[in-house]
């Protein structure tokens, strides 16, 4: 699992373990996290501190096991991460996953699940936008995702199985968590600032939490190749425009909460529908929205979130402070 220290991977990493499943995490743990001291501590985790820019390092971890799957999570993760530099993000969201995906096949990979983006879709007017419609992105991040899925698409066949997750808009509680994320974002202010601030608030906004996300990934290791192979899954919860979500935010933690709007310029918006992975899986996310506000409440008042105004937790602000970490390829012992 590259990528496998980040928001998502630390949740689904000791969910395949609890699973019985043999997991090696190949991460480059910039986020201030080490793999000698980061909560994923088992016999049946490996932990390998790579950058997926290292062709070398990737090829030699790939040729050295026989690796049923391969998921892949690292990236540059979102929009505004993507813009800091665009020549980078191409590298590490783009060059770096042309590689790994055909090094993965050439080295026998049986299967490779790829972290898409529903972003690939952009601005579409449509009621419900389905697996279907053609792919509009309008940012460097959705467009290295959307090439992502067309490289992929392009080495499948009958021995190497490869399919596509594009996901909504992530929350709820990680022990990598992201507070840049909308639901976890509008939380934190709500929990640290009294109050909740909303850019816009009539943009549409799909929405699935980190535990159902993981539980989809889990799905696609064991799903029937002739199912999922070369296909491409939408996964989301609820659709629901960013006021709603803040006033579903304030009625939990506290109804007297003040929420302050302010114009927007964001033209994304959009209405996600999961219905091919209901219909051709059967896969049904099980948590509501409100659960990822509750996670974060209680993850505040147990100390899980010591500090939330920390720049650990967003990654545009982290990345900003350290340039000369993240921009030129990061190389480790092998």
């Amino acid at each position: 699992m590259t990528g496998g220290a980040g928001y998502i991977g630390a949740v689904l990493v000791p969910e395949l373990i609890d699973e019985g499943y043999d997991v090696t995490v190949l991460d480059a743990f910039l986020y201030g996290t080490d793999p000698e001291v980061d909560p994923m501590v088992h016999e049946r985790c490996t932990k390998i501190r790579a950058d997926i820019r290292d062709f070398d390092n990737v090829n030699a971890v790939l040729a050295a096991d026989e690796w049923d799957t391969v998921i892949h999570l690292a990236a540059i993760s979102n929009d505004p991460s993507s813009e800091l530099d665009p020549q980078v993000t191409e590298s590490v969201n783009l060059d770096a996953v042309k590689h790994l995906m055909h090094s993965a096949k050439r080295h026998g990979v049986k299967r490779f699940l790829y972290a898409s983006s529903a972003s690939v879709y952009g601005v579409k007017g449509t009621e419900n936008v389905t697996e279907d419609l053609p792919l509009d992105p309008i940012t460097i991040y959705a467009k290295c995702k959307a090439e992502g899925e067309t490289i992929l698409n392009g080495l499948v066949d009958s021995d190497f199985v490869g399919v596509s997750v594009r996901s909504a808009t992530v929350c709820g509680y990680s022990p990598r968590l992201r507070l840049d994320l909308t639901i976890n974002l509008l939380t934190d202010q709500g929990l640290k600032d009294g109050r909740i601030r909303v850019f816009g608030g009539d943009q549409m906004r799909p929405n699935v939490h980190v535990r159902d996300l993981t539980a989809f990934y889990r799905t696609l290791i064991t799903a029937p190749a002739d199912k999922i192979s070369g296909k491409a899954f939408n996964v989301s919860r609820e659709n629901a425009s960013v006021m709603a979500l803040a006033e579903m935010i304030r009625d939990e933690l506290d109804p007297s909460l003040p929420i302050d709007t302010v114009p927007s310029n964001d033209p994304r918006s959009y209405h996600l529908c999961a219905d091919r992975a209901r219909q051709e899986l059967g896969f049904e996310p099980r948590y509501a929205l409100v659960t990822a506000v509750k996670e974060l409440r209680d993850a505040y008042q147990t100390g899980k979130v010591p500090d939330s105004e920390s720049e650990i937790y967003r990654n545009v602000a982290w990345m900003k402070a350290r340039p000369e970490v993240w921009r030129s390829i990061a190389k480790f012992s092998a």
